[in-house]
Order: structure tokens, then sequence, then C-alpha cells
């Protein structure tokens, strides 16, 4: 089982940034951020396949985050620019040892393995 560890979270102001870190403890294929507010679903922010050549985002934060990898040391990244309240959550990093249709790349239940959560707060 592959274990997942983010960080980089914390409390900012809007329009700051925040980068979040996920590190993975084996080789992982796909790698994806979801996020949660208390009382609703986890929702899928951002996706990046292994060579980072497909890359997908949630129309509420395309433009402003981005998702990298580095794959040597299995890592994977979330650059969060000009960030909002509506954006404050617990995010989550999610992957899987192999690849994922695109059809499912938004769904939570198709990643194996997840992280434990960071919670980064957007407030004034």
């Amino acid at each position: 089982q592959v274990q997942l560890e983010e960080s980089g979270g914390g409390l900012v102001q809007p329009g700051d940034s925040l980068r979040l870190s996920c590190r993975a403890s084996a080789r992982i294929d796909v790698l994806a951020w979801f996020r949660q507010v208390p009382g609703k679903e986890r929702e899928f922010v951002a996706y990046s396949s292994r060579s980072g050549r497909e890359k997908y985002y949630a129309d509420s934060v395309k433009g402003r985050f981005t998702i990298s990898r580095e794959n040597a040391e299995n890592s994977g990244y979330l650059e969060m620019n000009n960030l909002k309240p509506e954006d404050t959550a617990v995010y989550y990093c999610a992957a899987r040892i192999n690849r994922l249709v695109l059809s499912a790349i938004r769904q939570p239940d198709h990643y194996y393995n997840w992280g434990q959560g960071t919670q980064v707060t957007v407030s004034a």
C-alpha cells in the first residue's frame, strides 16, 4: 500500500498563494487533488497523468491552480494562486499505481491511495 503525505496548508488572506506538496512512499502513476468542507462531498480539484502531459482542473480553480509532478521524488504539487474564501477546505492528494480512464478521473472512488489531508483556510 502506497502511503501519501500532504503538507503546505495554512491560513492565508484572499489573493495570497500557497503550494501544497504530496509525497508518496513508492512509485505512483496518476495523481489528483481533491478538497472537502464539512457536510459536503469530496470535490475534484486537479489531475495529472504521470508524464504531466494530461492535466485537468475543476472549473472553479482553472487559471488559478497548477498541478505538477516530480516523479524522481514520487512527489506532486498544487500551486494555488489568487486564493478565495471559497477555496477554504481540507485538501487531499490521491493517487493510483496504474492508469485511470479519463471518464473516471474526477471520481474519488477510483483512487486507492489517499493522504491524511491538509487544511487550507482563506480569510481576511
